[in-house]
């Protein structure tokens, strides 16, 4: 293990705790093609939040064995022996599962790879993905051998970002191999730094599997809680309510309803439909649960625009807040976040919607969806006809948030009281 020398492709959110880890035991070089990232990396800032800045200092300023070194030059990853790709896997506007990410991180890879290297995919895909679709590429480039020249690995990441509990040495890691002996390589690499152990499973496609349907799982039960708060919003009851009654049975599952976004669960079963439908098979529930999910902004919406009819309130050019524009609460990441559903819908009924994220990037917002974010210093809450409280970030607790005659408030994640609000889900 002291000769390994590790290379990590993409530094985003899985890639670099992954790496900062393995630099407390092996040189580790993180290789990404994004300048301003690596810049800010190397000055000690990583904007994911997902790292302590003070310990990545550290061991970038390192000059002993261990080290984190953080680059966009190809030229520093050809010494090293194994590869770990940490790169996205998301979906393009027909849900289709996008492996241009992966297809040009192999083709970085085998560019430089060496015989008896070993590269290890840790991205969300559907099984079959990394034999069948990224191992040519490698051989393509590299001019090597599968399961001669190389091996591959695959150990899917489970990172939950923004969550401090649950950091990457603290989740047990499903590991993989091309071969037995590749299994045992990667499995006894993530056990030097995975303190809560590791599960070798019998193949790469094993493994892959079970990735994607861990956040298909979650998927499918979101998704009924969130049918069950539609009914129990036609049957005017509180769905909290009934969850609470129905949570008291041991064996009963605390999902609440809510949106679903992010890079992961709002993704992931769209990667098994599709190897599905490729085998012939039409997957009901995993896309019922996705159609559903995905009408959760427009239901949001129409609640929102019923209320302010009940009070009479004129909905043209009325003005709208929505608070919170991350895809999860106490965390900067909006890939895939769905409150611009919810944005999108109510500018559809000619609402002058405003958004107020105090976690999230306004140029990024700016850059991906074309929407301004409110600051801080220009926040009023009383010049507003309605407000959406779409993400639980902890600074919305101290906002007084409470509706009257002329106000609507919903409360998408139901943290406030419910005498404060006038619906949530």
């Amino acid at each position: 293990m002291e000769q390994v020398k590790i290379a990590v492709i993409g530094l985003g959110y899985v890639g670099l705790p992954l790496a900062l880890e393995f630099s407390k035991k092996f040189n580790v070089v993180g290789f990404d093609i994004n300048a301003q990232r690596v810049a800010e990396l190397n000055q000690g800032e990583d904007k994911t939040l997902e790292v302590d800045n003070g310990s990545l200092l550290k061991v970038l300023n390192s000059s002993g064995v261990c080290r984190l070194t953080c680059t966009t030059n190809i030229d520093a990853i050809k010494n090293s022996n194994v590869y770990i790709i940490t790169v996205p896997t998301p979906t393009d506007k027909y849900n289709k599962p996008n492996l241009e990410p992966l297809y040009r991180a192999s083709e970085t890879v085998g560019s430089v790879l060496n015989i008896g290297d070993l590269v290890i995919y840790e991205s969300t895909v559907y099984p079959g993905a990394t034999e069948d679709d990224c191992v040519p590429v490698i051989e393509k480039v590299s001019g090597l051998k599968f399961k001669e020249d190389f091996h591959v690995g695959y150990s899917p990441e489970r990172i939950n970002p923004g969550d401090k509990e649950h950091t990457v040495t603290k989740i047990l890691k499903v590991t993989s191999g091309s071969s037995p002996e590749a299994g045992k390589r990667v499995d006894d690499l993530y056990k030097s730094i995975i303190t809560a152990g590791t599960h070798l499973a019998p193949s790469i496609k094993v493994a892959e599997a079970a990735k994607v349907i861990e956040n298909s799982q979650r998927d499918i039960n979101i998704a009924f809680v969130n049918e069950l708060s539609k009914i129990f919003n036609l049957l005017d009851i509180d769905t909290h309510d009934v969850l609470e009654a129905a949570g008291t049975k041991w064996n009963f599952l605390p999902f609440k309803p809510g949106l679903v976004g992010g890079h992961c669960i709002g993704v992931d079963p769209y990667y098994l439909a599709q190897k599905a439908q490729e085998a012939g098979y039409h997957p009901e529930i995993i896309l019922a649960g996705r159609r559903l999910n995905d009408s959760m902004g427009r239901h949001v919406t129409t609640e929102v625009i019923k209320h302010m009819m009940r009070k009479e309130i004129k909905v043209v050019k009325a003005k709208a807040l929505i608070l919170g524009f991350t895809f999860k609460e106490n965390c900067p990441d909006i890939r895939n976040t769905r409150v611009i559903d919810i944005y999108r819908e109510l500018s559809s009924f000619d609402l002058d919607v405003h958004v107020y994220d105090p976690w999230a990037n306004p140029q990024e917002i700016m850059h991906e969806y074309g929407i301004p974010v409110v600051a801080e210093n220009q926040l009023d809450l009383n010049e507003y006809s309605a407000i959406i409280l779409a993400v639980a970030h902890s600074e919305f607790f101290k906002l007084k948030i409470e509706s009257n005659k002329n106000k609507v408030v919903f409360d998408v994640k139901s943290i406030l009281p419910m005498a404060m609000v006038d619906g949530r889900l």
